[in-house]
């Protein structure tokens, strides 16, 4: 098994969501936890893991304060710098970045997220259609905005796919960029891999896995605690703790955002060719030791 060289940025995103110029002006502390990951694929869910692991199964945490999504255009970038520089404990961070548009340290730990571009895309389906009026004008008018503004999904979840999936990535941004940039660093030993699915099936197992990643020992008695709040009922319940900037930039609030958690909606909206087409664009974008990861997570090569 070779080890990659350590990646480099060599490009900049901007998008009506995302700017990555933020990273060239962040400063790393060597214990930094980066979660990266396409979005809707687990992220938050791998946010308040970390901060249980952090803060040993303690109730009452603000995660979405504590951890920002630092590319996310808005507040803006010296208001997110100052609050992390002005953080006491162990700090983590999210990107949607793909590692080419990311600084990467070789210092700190990254943990990716995969998840079926299927199931990510129902899941952003019910983030988009829910975005509030106001969140979309603030998004737009941002100043600098490249592309296309933030707009309403249509109606139909398996248009909105369809459309992701035919025009590499729009109305969001491209899942195989994003996958393929960090499935090739999967075996620097500062990057671990998690999939959706096996978070699902064994999430005591995947913590403990996390945590020996991570360096960080719980004491047996605390697991139960860490186990209960990373459940989705738990999530589910303490949602203005949890998701993005408190719940607010969706109707209905924080519990609009952990909608149901669950794999396989699109098995009844999808057709026969629809899925199709899908697996064939894996395959001309990603290797198949990775398509076969992405769709099922399981052990990686």
């Amino acid at each position: 098994m070779t080890t990659p060289e350590q990646p480099q940025k060599t490009r900049e995103i901007h998008n009506n969501h995302m700017d990555s110029t933020i990273w060239n002006d962040f400063k790393f502390r060597t214990d930094d936890i980066i979660i990266a990951t396409y979005a809707k694929s687990g992220t938050t869910w791998m946010q308040q893991i970390i901060s249980q692991l952090i803060f040993k199964g303690e109730e009452g945490l603000d995660v979405s304060h504590m951890s920002p999504w630092l590319d996310l255009r808005i507040p803006p970038a010296e208001v997110k710098l100052e609050a992390l520089e002005e953080q006491t404990h162990r700090r983590f961070i999210k990107t949607h970045l793909p590692l080419d548009a990311f600084v990467f340290n070789p210092k700190v730990k990254h943990i990716y997220i995969g998840r079926d571009g299927r199931d990510v895309m129902w899941s952003m389906y019910n983030h988009q259609i829910n975005i509030t009026p106001e969140m979309m004008k603030m998004l737009n008018s941002v100043p600098n905005l490249v592309g296309p503004p933030v707009v309403p999904p249509p109606e139909d979840p398996r248009e909105f796919f369809l459309e992701w999936l035919e025009d590499r990535g729009f109305p969001v941004w491209s899942l195989w960029e994003n996958i393929r940039t960090w499935w090739e660093v999967r075996n620097l030993p500062n990057v671990m891999l998690i999939h959706f699915n096996d978070l699902k099936a064994d999430m005591p197992g995947e913590i403990r896995r996390i945590a020996s990643f991570l360096e960080i020992e719980v004491a047996e008695d605390i697991w139960p605690a860490i186990i209960e709040h990373c459940s989705f009922d738990y999530m589910k319940a303490h949602a203005d703790q949890v998701v993005p900037l408190g719940g607010e930039p969706w109707k209905g609030g924080a519990k609009t955002f952990i909608n149901k958690g669950t794999n396989g909606r699109w098995r009844d909206q999808l057709t026969a060719e629809d899925c199709a087409k899908y697996e064939r664009r894996a395959r001309e974008e990603l290797s198949a030791e990775c398509v076969r990861w992405l769709a099922e997570g399981g052990s990686i090569k």
